[in-house]
């Protein structure tokens, strides 16, 4: 259950958010916002900006005609004399797992060619407003993330590592939990070498991957003696990637109060520490020294939204935070069908210096949309596989 309350919260509030950038972004250049919805149809409650007022709508399963079908259950007009009304139809959705806005004037998922070119619509502003629109939901997710980092460094204070070599935890399924090291473990010995610092338990360690170590443990008043064998992880850096020796085991930390400046300056550094995890996780699959197959889809975001949430609410915002950085990164790629794309066609157009035609934009929108749904379909086969390895 926690796994998806917290699944439902994490793309809930990213996904509307992000579509929420849109909405604003539109509305503060005149575009006209035919749907925004939070959630994944079927249609739930509906309310509709109308000249004079507002309509209300709930819908359910009604028998018409001898058939069951989802429509409205129940409308009512809330009048208001002398409104003038956009015509925006907003939606909460049976699923609440996303949300979409729909404007006019964009050749969009739904493929809607109803484009006129009309002052309202979308293709009938100028690229700035457009390129605006397109990003501003990348803008929002960005900005989220940066919130949220800075709030969670705020609460938490600065992050201070305990210079001991002390075990204050553990990694499942790491060397050390294995060969029987347990939290308050001080390590004084490896191979000989004398450890008096967390610095010289990690700087031996990190040097040494996949090699057999001996080390010394000092537990209360007793020495005992482990075999342990390292293993290997890889580590991102500025113009590469290192190989680093782990056994899976965390110092003490302590947390210093932090000034709403030093907060502010922790947000822009995490987020964009984020953006930098991804830029090198490309470069990883590029290299070789990753694959497709080690990259996750929604029932990994599931799983450790999950694990997360039962850390305690810090992990999960920032795992939010995380997910928001990968939101925005995706949807600016240059990919039809994702805002990146959109932002493309845009500038193609502002250096052609005319609207691509209706056919080409859709024939662009739908190999987009097949090659979206092919890594997809990739991401989500190598997350059912993982379940059952």
């Amino acid at each position: 259950m926690t796994t998806l309350w917290a699944t439902i919260i994490i793309l809930g509030v990213l996904i509307t958010i992000h579509e929420c950038g849109h909405f604003i972004a539109a509305r503060s250049v005149g575009v006209r916002v035919e749907r925004f919805s939070i959630g994944i149809p079927p249609r739930f409650f509906t309310i509709t900006s109308i000249n004079n007022g507002w309509l209300l709508k709930i819908f359910f399963y009604k028998r018409t005609e001898g058939r069951l079908r989802w429509q409205p259950v129940f409308q009512k007009q809330i009048p208001k004399p002398g409104r003038e009304g956009s015509e925006t139809e907003y939606v909460i959705a049976l699923l609440p797992l996303g949300g979409y806005v729909k404007m006019a004037g964009i050749i969009d998922e739904s493929m809607d060619t109803n484009i006129q070119y009309k002052d309202d619509e979308l293709m009938s502003k100028p690229l700035w407003a457009k390129l605006w629109v397109m990003s501003a939901g990348v803008i929002m997710n960005t900005i989220l993330a940066f919130i949220i980092f800075a709030s969670v460094g705020y609460y938490q204070g600065t992050a201070e590592i305990r210079n001991e070599p002390v075990v204050a935890e553990l990694q499942d399924g790491m060397p050390a939990k294995a060969a029987g090291i347990i939290p308050g473990d001080r390590i004084i010995g490896i191979n000989g070498s004398t450890i008096e610092t967390w610095d010289d338990l990690t700087e031996i360690i990190h040097g040494q991957p996949n090699k057999d170590m001996a080390l010394i443990i000092q537990r209360k008043n007793v020495q005992i003696n482990l075999n342990i064998t390292t293993t290997s992880v890889h580590f991102p850096r500025s113009g590469g990637i290192d190989t680093l020796g782990a056994i899976g085991i965390a110092p003490e930390v302590i947390f210093l109060d932090m000034t709403f400046n030093e907060a502010l300056g922790v947000g822009w550094f995490r987020t964009m520490a984020s953006f930098g995890m991804i830029v090198t996780s490309l470069r990883m699959l590029g290299s070789g020294s990753a694959s497709v197959s080690d990259f996750g889809g929604p029932i990994m975001i599931a799983q450790l939204a999950g694990q997360t949430a039962e850390a305690g609410w810090i992990p999960f915002l920032t795992f939010m935070a995380l997910i928001s950085v990968n939101l925005a990164f995706i949807n600016v790629l240059p990919i039809p069908g994702l805002d990146g794309g959109h932002i493309f066609l845009h500038l193609i157009e502002g250096f052609i210096r005319r609207p691509l035609t209706l056919k080409t934009r859709i024939t662009i929108q739908q190999i987009g949309m097949a090659f979206i749904l092919m890594l997809m379909v990739t991401i989500i086969f190598n997350d059912i596989t993982r379940l059952f390895n």
